[in-house]
Formats: structure tokens, sequence, C-alpha cells
């Protein structure tokens, strides 16, 4: 045991040397911060060329038409019109696009299988462990930009991210605890699953978003795509259920009475009022229908912005009604 604990003491020493002597190296050295630079901020696997619609489950009556609008489009550039000009959405390499989906897909059928909806409290565990997972990522990103501005990188643009992350964070931490108020957390079982998955793909996450912001951005974008289907589907299908079902206190907490500044604050891609002004939601709750609503309207708010940042590496790329769903790019030709 002494032998044990004399070890770990030295590799903790190690350790705190070793990152002590490489931050002074970093410092010092403008070939080391090129360098890692290099590593951490490469090029976008990407391809400029024009996004389609947003696909959606078939079957399902999706509310928010608005936001998956078809965009008027320049027939000679064949890229969507923002604003009076022509900006054309980026679209992922296939290979990568492919890869991602899958991943995404695989994650979202085990969940599916593990948690079939039957309009019982079960439905609750279901929702638990999605959003358990779901708000991973926004933490990955975070470690990895905190430890960019510890080796000195500094910006306005990465300060404004990682604001609007940390409020997508605070989002999915509320919807989570709502889900545990109405008891999906109550299986020693689903906390484990659930509490699994998150750990194995917060590390996954920081290491594609360590190589690329994009294509990290683009399985958050399948994942909240992947959200907001699930729960409008069961809006639809378990709505008097819903609405002869309270309101959780955690939900009008956050909804209703909490400062609205860091629910504001994710709501990037917001739609303009007659006066040109940003328009802000403010959530009325009558019942647990409204408060899925707003979870579900919460994460197309998500949806939104990994777009924007996947296809034009700009939270407010394109206006609202403008977003459309990440594409892959033709295959190259051989």
């Amino acid at each position: 045991r002494s032998f044990c604990s004399n070890l770990m003491n030295n590799m903790r020493s190690l350790s705190v040397f070793a990152l002590f002597t490489g931050a002074i190296a970093f410092q010092s050295s403008p070939q080391i911060r090129n360098g890692w630079s290099t590593i951490i901020s490469p090029p976008r696997a990407f391809r400029t060329v024009v996004s389609a619609v947003p696909e959606t489950e078939v079957g399902t009556k999706v509310v928010m038409s608005e936001s998956t609008a078809v965009p008027e489009t320049d027939k000679e550039t064949n890229s969507a019109v923002v604003g009076g000009s022509t900006d054309a959405a980026n679209m992922m390499d296939d290979r990568i696009y492919n890869f991602n989906k899958v991943v995404i897909d695989t994650v979202y059928d085990i969940i599916c299988f593990l948690y079939p909806v039957r309009g019982t409290k079960r439905d609750f565990a279901r929702f638990f462990v999605l959003e358990t997972v779901a708000r991973v990522p926004y933490f990955a990103y975070l470690s990895v930009m905190h430890l960019r501005e510890t080796f000195g990188e500094r910006s306005d643009l990465m300060s404004e991210r990682m604001r609007t992350h940390y409020a997508e964070a605070d989002n999915e931490l509320h919807h989570l605890l709502i889900m545990e108020s109405l008891g999906g957390n109550s299986s020693v079982i689903d906390r484990t699953i659930a509490q699994t998955m998150a750990f194995g793909y917060y590390w996954y996450v920081v290491a594609v978003y360590s190589i690329s912001e994009q294509a990290a951005y683009h399985l958050s974008e399948l994942i909240e795509d992947h959200a907001f289907n699930t729960y409008n589907k069961y809006l639809t299908d378990h709505e008097d259920m819903l609405k002869n079902s309270p309101v959780p206190a955690i939900a009008s907490k956050y909804y209703v009475e909490d400062n609205p500044f860091l629910f504001d604050l994710f709501c990037t891609v917001k739609d303009k009022d007659e006066q040109g002004d940003y328009s802000t939601r403010r959530p009325t709750l009558e019942s647990l229908y409204d408060v899925f609503i707003n979870v579900r309207d919460d994460e197309r708010e998500h949806w939104k912005t990994l777009c924007n940042l996947v296809q034009y590496n700009d939270m407010q790329g394109v206006e609202n009604k403008m977003v459309q769903a990440t594409k892959a790019a033709p295959p190259l030709p051989p």
C-alpha cells in the first residue's frame, strides 16, 4: 500500500511538472503555438455547396414548419439567398457525414430498443437517458475551449461561443431535471445506462472537437434532430394524457420564474418582429403538455444554432426561416 501511494504521488508530481514545462514551452515558442493550432484547429473537411430541406420522420406531425422552410435560391449559383445576398452553405464530406450518422443512429436505436414509448411513466426514463446523453457535447465543447484559453488562445468569437454553449448546457440540464422530477431516474439501472453512455460519448466528442469543430457540431445536430422528432411524436400520440398532468415545479421555475438571460442567450436564431427587432420566447405553462412543447422547441433552437455552425461557422449564419439540415456533399470523382 505504501509503495502504491508513493508511486501515485510521484506520478502526480511528474504530471504537474510536465504540464508546467509544457506551458512554458508553449508560451515561449511561436513554433509550438503554431503547431498546436494546426492540431486543434485544422481546416474544415467541408465543401461549399447548397444544402437541402431537413429530413423529418415519416408520419410525424411537425408544428414548427417555419423553421424548416425551403429557402429562396439563386438559380445561377444554386445558393441560398440570405438578406439580399447569396451565401452558399457548406456541405460535409460524405464519408464524415455518413460516419456521424451511423454513430448517432446507432446510439438512438439502442435507446429506442431499451426504452420503447408506450404512454406510461417508463417513457420518462427514456427521456432521462436521452437528455443525459444530449447535454454532454456542450460540456465537451467547453472543455476543449477552456484548454485552448489556458494555453493562451483568445478571441471574441470563442468567448461568444463559450457563453452560448454554457447557456445550452444549462437548458439541457433543466430538461434533465424535469425528467428526473417525473421519475425518469428512479431506477439504478437507468441511471447506470445513461451515465455510462454519457461518459464514453463525452470523451469521443472531446476528441472529435479537438480535430474538427464542424464534425463535432454535426454530431449534435443529428442528436437534436432526433430529440425534436421524439418529443414531437410524443406530443402528438399522448396529447390528452399530457394535458391532464400538472406542471412540475422545476419547469415553472425555469421557464416562468427564473431570470431569462441564459434562456435568451441560447436562442441564437430568432424571428424578427414588424420593427425588425428579434423576438423573445416567453413560455406559458398550464399543463405537462406545455412543458413538453417548450422542451421540444428548445431542441429545435439548439438544432438551428448547430446547423449554422456546421454550414457557416457562424451561430447567426442565416435567419430563422432559412435554416436547413446539413447534407453530405456528392462524392469526389476518383
